[in-house]
C-alpha cells in the first residue's frame, strides 16, 4: 500500500478528479417505481401485447426528452450517413429501452448467453482464467450486462471478481438489483465520493481482481484525447491507459451486441499490455493507437447496427474540471 501511495500521487489526483461529487445527484429518467413495474408486467403479459406497450412508453419518453432527441439525431446523422428521421430516433430510443428490459429479464431469472466474436481470444482467455486487468467498455447494446454476467455460474469455477467503476445515480434499480444477484463477484467503486474512490481503486489494484470502467464518456475522466470516429473527430477518455501504466495491468476493451432475445455477441480486440520500463508517454501513445483500432472496429459494427450505441449526450461533452 505504501509503495503505491508513494509512486502514484498522480493517480490520486487522477482518481479524485474522476469522482468529484455533484451538488445534486443525477438520476435516471422515470419514476422510482418504474423498473419494478416493468418487471411485474413482464411476468403478466405475453410479449406480443407487452412490446407495443413498451413502444408507446418510448414515444412518451421521447416527447419529454428534447435534449436527448437532439443528441440522438446528431449521432445518427453520422452513423447512418444521412439525415435521420423521427422513426430513426424512435428506433434509437427503443433499442435503449430494450437493453433495459434485457437486464430486468435477467433479474427475473431468464437465461442470457454470450458468444465470442472472431478475434476476441484475449477476452475469452481472461474470462476462462481470470487475473488482474482493466476492463473497458462502451454504452453499447448489452455491454453493461456483460460485467454482471462474469459472475454467472458459467464462470464460477474461475472466481472472477470485478470492481465496476460507476457513478451513483438515483433510481438505479437495475444496477442495484443486478449487483445483489451477482454480489459474490461484483463490487462497485462509486465515482461520486472521492474518498471511497481513491482507496477502493488502490485496494482493488493490489488484488488479482479486474477493474471495469466505461470508456465513451468524458464527464468523469481527467485525461481525454481526440480520435477519428464515424468520419469526424471525437473526444474520448484515455484514463484507462494511464491507470494501466501506473498499476501495470493489461487493458481489455469489449462491447456486447444483442443478436436475438437472450443472446449477445462479445466483441474485443487483442489486449493492451504495459511494457516494463517503458516511459509513460510511450505507453500512452501505444494506448491511443490501441483505442483508435478499437474505435475502427466499433464503427464497423455501428454502421450495421447504428441504434445500439446509446449516445444521448453532446457529441463532444467536456470532462469534469
Amino acid at each position: 500500500m505504501a509503495i503505491i501511495a508513494a509512486e502514484n500521487k498522480s493517480a490520486h489526483r487522477l482518481v479524485a478528479s474522476m469522482s468529484t461529487p455533484s451538488a445534486t445527484r443525477r438520476r435516471n429518467p422515470g419514476p422510482s417505481w418504474g423498473y419494478g413495474f416493468l418487471r411485474a408486467v413482464d411476468f403478466l403479459l405475453p410479449e406480443f401485447v407487452y412490446k407495443p406497450i413498451r413502444g408507446i412508453g418510448t414515444l412518451i419518453a421521447m416527447a419529454f426528452m428534447p435534449a436527448q432527441r437532439r443528441h440522438s439525431r446528431e449521432y445518427l446523422a453520422l452513423a447512418l450517413n444521412r439525415r435521420p428521421t423521427t422513426r430513426d430516433v424512435f428506433r434509437h430510443f427503443f433499442a435503449f429501452e430494450e437493453s433495459l428490459m434485457t437486464k430486468l429479464r435477467v433479474l427475473n431469472g431468464r437465461p442470457h448467453k454470450t458468444v465470442y466474436a472472431p478475434g476476441a481470444d484475449d477476452a475469452r482467455q481472461w474470462m476462462e482464467n481470470g487475473g488482474p486487468a482493466f476492463l473497458g467498455t462502451f454504452h453499447v447494446g448489452d455491454s453493461d450486462l456483460q460485467g454482471f454476467l462474469i459472475g454467472d455460474e458459467l464462470h464460477a469455477r474461475v472466481h472472477n471478481k470485478v470492481h465496476i467503476v460507476r457513478e451513483r445515480v438515483g433510481n438505479s434499480h437495475d444496477t442495484e438489483k443486478l449487483a445483489e444477484k451477482f454480489g459474490g463477484r461484483i463490487e462497485f467503486i462509486w465515482v461520486n465520493d472521492p474518498r471511497e474512490m481513491i482507496y477502493a481503486m488502490k485496494d482493488a489494484a493490489l488484488t488479482d481482481n479486474a477493474i471495469a470502467l466505461q470508456c465513451d464518456r468524458c464527464e468523469h475522466s481527467a485525461r481525454t484525447a481526440e480520435f477519428d470516429f464515424l468520419g469526424v473527430r471525437r473526444r474520448f477518455p484515455i484514463t484507462i491507459y494511464i491507470l494501466a501504466a501506473i498499476f501495470k495491468r493489461p487493458v481489455i476493451l469489449t462491447f456486447g451486441v444483442p443478436q436475438t432475445p437472450g443472446l449477445a455477441v462479445l466483441h474485443s480486440p487483442p489486449r493492451f499490455d504495459p511494457i516494463p520500463g517503458e516511459p509513460r508517454s510511450a505507453t500512452l501513445a501505444r494506448g491511443q493507437k490501441h483505442f483508435q483500432d478499437f474505435l475502427h472496429h466499433l464503427e464497423k459494427i455501428l454502421r450495421e447496427k447504428p441504434y445500439v450505441w446509446f449516445n444521448f449526450l453532446p457529441w463532444n461533452s467536456k470532462p469534469s474540471e
